[in-house]
């Protein structure tokens, strides 16, 4: 009798950061606009467009950052990443990593932005949900904590971008 190899069973989950300096409709436009300058708002040292219709579905960019924590050698980890859906109405996007080094076989986020739970109804909730293969020397609890992290950084960069705006 042959042995069936099953495939590997798919990470699924979702992190979320609130924050009360913008409303949905306030912080839509630096999660869209700037699909190709993620840099801005996160701790990566490049995010640029590579190719497609800025703020179409198909738009490719490239991110990319300095891994000094593998080896006394630093290395860039780096990512091509799709734009699959935009909607300025819901407020959600999501994306794809097409190739990178970093150990991502598939890779399918979806970041949505709804109203803060604030009692004037103020403010907003960032939502980072993802579906992946598991990540090789990566277990999946460690991830989820880069992803919090990452996130909170976000909400907090563009936090900090609103109130300094006129």
């Amino acid at each position: 009798m042959e042995e069936q190899l099953l495939p590997p069973s798919k990470w699924e989950g979702e992190v979320s950061a609130e924050t009360t300096a913008g409303k949905p409709h306030e912080i839509w436009p630096l999660l869209a606009d700037e699909f190709c300058s993620l840099h801005k708002w996160l701790p990566i040292d490049t995010c640029h467009y590579v190719e497609g219709v800025q703020g179409q579905p198909g738009l490719i960019r490239y991110c990319a950052t300095t891994d000094t924590t593998s080896s006394s050698e630093p290395s860039i980890k780096w990512a091509h990443e799709r734009l699959k859906l935009i909607d300025p109405t819901e407020h959600i996007l999501s994306y794809e990593i097409l190739d990178n080094n970093v150990g991502f076989k598939s890779y399918v986020a979806t970041m949505k932005l709804l109203p803060g739970g604030g009692d004037d109804g103020g403010g907003c909730k960032m939502v980072w949900s993802f579906e992946a293969d598991p990540i090789e020397g990566w277990p999946l609890e460690e991830f989820v904590k880069y992803l919090e992290f990452s996130l909170q950084q976000m909400v907090n960069k563009m936090a900090e971008y609103l109130q300094k705006s006129p």
